[in-house]
């Protein structure tokens, strides 16, 4: 059994080639300290933990090719996202914590966020109110890369701890900041921001997914009003919450772009939709009135 072997067992149970791959990485990086640049450059596999070493016979390398492969055969069995294994997952240049309290970072969130840091350093804007927050991967992207102080807000204790947890490990605990809301019902009246952002729940229920996905908080992912619930709920209050020419933001699901554009046009202009790579409509902006 080696790295190739590990490989081709993924692949046979249907995860893709690059996908297979990068999980290895990710498997012998956390579990063994053994980077993809040791094994580029022919570097032994090596123990973080002496006392290990010394309950085994076999050779240190036989012994962590075995610990990955029980990682591999329960990922397999139980479809447990990676990043869940690991406990982390990267995001917009940063490890962040994860763990099933939380969703998982992915690609179409960092278009979300790097048009939130646009919108902000063009404005110079300096207060930032993050609906929906679980990880604060978010929060804290937006805190760390601009000169705002960001609000996280959720609903669920156990993601405001993963989101506390980031914030420290990023050591900006003066920039963002997290309490425990349903939306606005915890910001008090006198709060005012200069952009409100939010990746709310939006896949409508009874929709089939994957089994990776159903590991992932089902009060995350799921809306009701076939999908829309929380984007109306958000749509409501913004202009309550927003300074005069402050924006709003939010990450869209499939087929949403026109019902969300809708709800926006009472109180909203210059509404703008990016598509993602895949050329789904998957942020939309839109500017107070």
């Amino acid at each position: 059994m080696n790295i190739k072997s590990l490989t081709e067992m993924m692949i046979n149970a249907g995860i893709e080639e690059n996908e297979a791959k990068y999980e290895i990485k990710l498997l012998f990086e956390h579990f063994c300290n053994y980077t993809e640049n040791d094994y580029i450059r022919g570097v032994e596999l090596k123990s973080k933990d002496i006392e290990l070493v010394k309950e085994h016979i076999m050779p240190i390398w036989k012994l962590y090719i075995e610990l990955v492969k029980e990682k591999i055969l329960d990922r397999l069995k139980t479809k447990t996202p990676i990043q869940y294994i690991i406990g982390k997952s990267w995001f917009m240049g940063e490890w962040f914590k994860v763990n099933p309290n939380v969703l998982i970072p992915r690609d179409e969130t960092e278009l979300l966020v790097r048009e939130c840091i646009r919108i902000i350093k063009e404005n110079s804007f300096k207060s930032v109110l993050d609906i929906g927050t679980g990880s604060g991967c978010i929060a804290c992207t937006i805190a760390k890369q601009t000169e705002a102080t960001v609000l996280g807000v959720d609903i669920s204790t156990d993601a405001l701890g993963v989101a506390l947890d980031n914030v420290t490990a990023l050591n900006i605990n003066n920039k963002a900041v997290f309490r425990k809301s349903d939306i606005f019902s915890k910001v008090r009246p006198e709060e005012k921001f200069d952009l409100i952002v939010s990746n709310p729940p939006y896949i409508p229920y009874g929709t089939k997914l994957s089994q990776e996905v159903m590991h992932e908080p089902k009060l995350a992912l799921f809306a009701n009003d076939n999908g829309i619930e929380f984007y109306k709920k958000i749509i409501a209050q913004a202009h309550n919450f927003l300074k005069p020419n402050g924006y709003l933001l939010f990450e869209l699901g499939i087929d949403e772009s026109c019902q969300v554009k809708k709800l926006l046009k009472e109180k909203f202009l210059q509404i703008n939709i990016l598509k993602d790579l895949a050329e789904i409509d998957r942020v939309i902006i839109a500017k107070l009135k």
